[in-house]
Parts: structure tokens; C-alpha cells; sequence
């Protein structure tokens, strides 16, 4: 999810075409094009700005709505809702790793398989992608990034991942799952019990909160493409 403004001008996008397999639009206001898996312009004016993120997370409606009962629902546009079932269909493809990269993409990176869907993380100059399939056995992450100590919690039954600066009060913690379901944490350093979306519940840390950072959910062959630098977290690899 990208705020849609550059340089304090309010922007507005229409799809132009594909790059690297990755989809490319133009602004209405410009004439800029613009890489959506690098949120770049690439071309016009405006080349070379980066859009910003906003903080989003990639999770069920169950978890969601449990989390925030009294959220308001964008109602789909005619004709979106009979859309949904092909879309399901490719992103459940990305779930299991299955099929090849689409026409046009042009990654050589084999590291995973094209379609793998994999959460990846920018901290400073440092790219790194995080496989769904590690985390829904691992559940916990501890590493560093860019130099920055972190934490990625995720929660299998809903495929629910949120990552965080593991840095609190001059001091790196490290995390470990209390339950199955990573739910509930404990960090190493004080025993105090967090939840998965960082905030302490109880002990010496009661009541702080981990600073949020933003993961991007994609397909392998389009992260690799666009952070070709990346590396690559797996089993047994934390720093």
C-alpha cells in the first residue's frame, strides 16, 4: 500500500504495462511511469521518486476482524466479487510455490522457485526476504537487517506476519513463541509475555511497544528481480 503523492502533489494512477513481470502504471498528473514492485517512478518528471508505504498487514479477515471489531469493510465495486475466485487461484499458487514466473519476467535468481510467496523486509541498505514457507515452521525470527536487530512473528493458522526493531531501551531482545500458534511471545532477556503484535502484557516490560516495521508480501521471481542484492533467510541462518 503506497501513499499516493510525490513532492506534496496528490497522485493518480492508471495501469500501462508490465516490466520484469511486474506491473508498471502512469499518474494522471505527470505523465510519470512508475515500477510498482520498486514504488519508482521510472520515467517522466517525476523519475527517480520513491512513494512511501503505509504500514499494511497481509493477514485473514478473522484475524483482522478480531483484532479490530469495529472496522469498516471497502463494499467491492459490480463485477469485482466474481473476479475474487481467479485471484484466489494465483495467490494460493504462490502459497504452495507451484507454477512458473509469468511472461515477461526475466529473474534468474533460483535460489527458491518463481512462484514462492515470500515477506520482504528494507531496513537501511539491506534487502532481505523471509519465505512463507520457513516461517510457518520456525514461527519466530530473530536476526538483523541492515544492521537492526529484529523480530518476525508468524502465525500459521491465519498466515499472519508482523515485524518489528527488536531494539527497546538500548537493549536487542531476542523472542521465543509461547504457545503453537505464536500468539503469545516471551523475550529471552526479561521473561516478560508479549503478543504477536508487539506490545507487552506483562512483566519488567509491561505496557511497551515494539516500533512496527513494514514486510512486502510478493512472489519470489518479482522480489528477487527488483532487490537482485537481496539475501535470503532460511533454516539456521540468523545472524
Amino acid at each position: 500500500m503506497l501513499r499516493a503523492e510525490a513532492k506534496g502533489q496528490a497522485l493518480h494512477f492508471d495501469y500501462d504495462s508490465l516490466i520484469g513481470g511486474s506491473e508498471v502504471f502512469k499518474d494522471r498528473e505527470t505523465g510519470s511511469r512508475w515500477q510498482q514492485a520498486l514504488a519508482t517512478a521510472i520515467s517522466g518528471p517525476l523519475q527517480g521518486i520513491h512513494l512511501a508505504l503505509y504500514p499494511f498487514l497481509l493477514t485473514t479477515w478473522g484475524e483482522w476482524n478480531k483484532q479490530h471489531p469495529n472496522t469498516l469493510v471497502l463494499k467491492p465495486e459490480p463485477g469485482y466479487a466474481e473476479r475474487m475466485a481467479a485471484v484466489n487461484k494465483v495467490i494460493n499458487q504462490g502459497v504452495s510455490g507451484v507454477g512458473p514466473a509469468p511472461a515477461g519476467a526475466f529473474s534468474h535468481d533460483h535460489r527458491l522457485r518463481p512462484r514462492e510467496t515470500v515477506l520482504g523486509l528494507e531496513v537501511g541498505e539491506e534487502a532481505k526476504a523471509f519465505p512463507l514457507s520457513v516461517l510457518r515452521k520456525v514461527r519466530v525470527v530473530n536476526d538483523k537487517v541492515g544492521g537492526t536487530s529484529v523480530v518476525i512473528v508468524h502465525q500459521p493458522t491465519s498466515d499472519t506476519t508482523t515485524a518489528f526493531d527488536a531494539l527497546l531501551k538500548g537493549r536487542a531482545l531476542k523472542f521465543r513463541p509461547a504457545d503453537r500458534e505464536a500468539n503469545k511471545l516471551f523475550d529471552l532477556e526479561t521473561h516478560s509475555s508479549w503478543n504477536a503484535y508487539g506490545l507487552c502484557l506483562s512483566g519488567r516490560l509491561k505496557g511497551s511497544q515494539l516500533k512496527s516495521l513494514i514486510l512486502e508480501p510478493g512472489f519470489w521471481f518479482a522480489w528477487s528481480e527488483f532487490h537482485p542484492k537481496t539475501n535470503l533467510y532460511s533454516l539456521g541462518s540468523t545472524r
